[in-house]
């Protein structure tokens, strides 16, 4: 009896080829049926919870590594696979994420980020994102959900906030703990605040950023909000200077101490910080008055009655037709006796007809007359033989085939040519 593959696999006495009946395993045998049992066991998993806070940087890796167990054919042990892997992240029943989450992936062969700033509209509702990983090679998927359920911060909103543009960056850079960790380091020490939180971060590319050059390993750049808890230090206020305003309208760098602190790891775009102060803004809420542009109550609504009185439209739909029909008989009869009655030129017509008679009469009569031909058209002689050619003009008068120029006979003052004779002699 063959049994399934399914089977063979799932039970260790096949891998010993000792029957099914004994239950000896050798250490090999039993490391690789746990290997396959937690590959196989890991597609049925539970969930996963997180929990971000409101207003502060949430980011989770998608990691290709923890899915790729789970696309057959499962591999063996110490053995590494490489296939391409794509994720697609969606809330659960919608086609996209929210607002807030934003999803980056450079290459199949390169962890997923899912990034953002949870707003305090969501806290207190979970977020159910669905993760489906496609292997790119087996066209196979495995699918995961992670919920989000954002919490909310005590300090929420941070009342100062500055936001920096760092050009030698790319989203997916910035977002690694350890170079986020060496900005707010740095930051920190510039700062100097009791609390700092990285509430943001922007690819430039999303704020209408071109696309960078392949060349010299440019970056598309990358903006990092930050948030804390006190003013800002007189080091982030020296690009509010006149001297700085007017080198960053002449498009140059403008003159900050502390950049050197920066310029190790990042290239600050002093011109594009931003600082806000949450203290210092005016509330645009203004509350609702009722009362004055409410509608007074009518009461319930009565529709009206049966018994209304009919009306005859018969007379306004003659109106209607009549009027516009008689203006326009009217228009046609003065068209008619101004076009018919009234007609001008009439004796000219019959004159010019007179005329048209006449002249054809006096062509018709042209063509009888005997008139002598033209000196052209009389015949001439052959410039080679010297016989006469008859000419080239047609009886009818109506043709234009007429010859340009031709050489004329016994006309005055005419050189004739000389005729040449049969004995091979010419005659004077």
């Amino acid at each position: 009896m063959q049994l399934p593959r399914w089977w063979e696999l799932g039970d260790p006495c096949a891998w010993t080829r000792l029957g099914w009946g004994a239950r000896k395993m050798n250490p090999a045998t039993i490391g690789t049926f746990l290997l396959t049992v937690y590959t196989i066991f890991s597609k049925v998993h539970s969930d996963r919870d997180v929990y971000p806070s409101a207003g502060v940087l949430f980011v989770h890796v998608l990691e290709r590594e923890s899915f790729k167990g789970e696309f057959p054919p499962y591999p063996k042990l110490g053995e590494i696979s490489n296939d391409p892997i794509t994720f697609n992240t969606n809330l659960m029943g919608y086609p996209d994420r929210p607002g807030w989450l934003r999803y980056i992936q450079r290459t199949p062969y390169s962890d997923g980020v899912l990034y953002g700033s949870p707003t305090a509209e969501n806290v207190g509702k979970p977020t159910v994102i669905e993760i489906t990983a496609y292997n790119r090679r087996t066209f196979e998927t495995a699918r995961h959900n992670l919920i989000i359920n954002i919490m909310s911060a005590e300090d929420f909103p941070l009342p100062y906030q500055a936001e920096f543009f760092i050009k030698n960056m790319n989203v997916e850079e910035m977002l690694a703990s350890e170079v986020l960790g060496d900005f707010l380091g740095a930051v920190k020490n510039v700062w100097q605040p009791e609390r700092l939180n990285a509430i943001n971060i922007t690819s430039a590319l999303d704020r209408g950023g071109r696309v960078p050059l392949p060349i010299n390993d440019m970056k598309e750049g990358v903006y990092v909000m930050v948030g804390a808890d006190v003013p800002f230090s007189s080091c982030l206020r020296e690009v509010e200077n006149p001297q700085n305003q007017l080198r960053c309208s002449q498009e140059m760098e403008p003159v900050i101490t502390c950049d050197k602190k920066f310029r190790t790891q990042f290239y600050i775009d002093w011109c594009k910080i931003s600082l806000v102060d949450k203290t210092k803004q005016v509330s645009t809420y203004q509350e609702v008055i009722r009362g004055e542009g409410i509608l007074p109550d009518g009461g319930e609504y009565k529709p009206p009655s049966d018994s209304l009185k009919s009306r005859d439209y018969y007379t306004d739909f003659l109106i209607t037709l009549a009027v516009p029909s008689a203006v326009a008989l009217v228009l046609f009869l003065i068209l008619a006796y101004i076009m018919c009655c009234r007609r001008e030129g009439v004796i000219q017509l019959v004159h010019h007809s007179a005329i048209q008679k006449s002249t054809k009469e006096l062509r018709d009569m042209s063509k009888n007359r005997e008139i002598a031909w033209p000196l052209s058209t009389l015949p001439v002689f052959h410039p080679v033989t010297g016989e006469i050619i008859p000419p080239l003009h047609s009886d009818n008068y109506e043709s234009t085939n007429m010859p340009l120029m031709q050489t004329q006979q016994n006309l005055p003052h005419q050189t004739q040519i000389p005729q040449q004779q049969t004995t091979g002699k010419w005659n004077p």
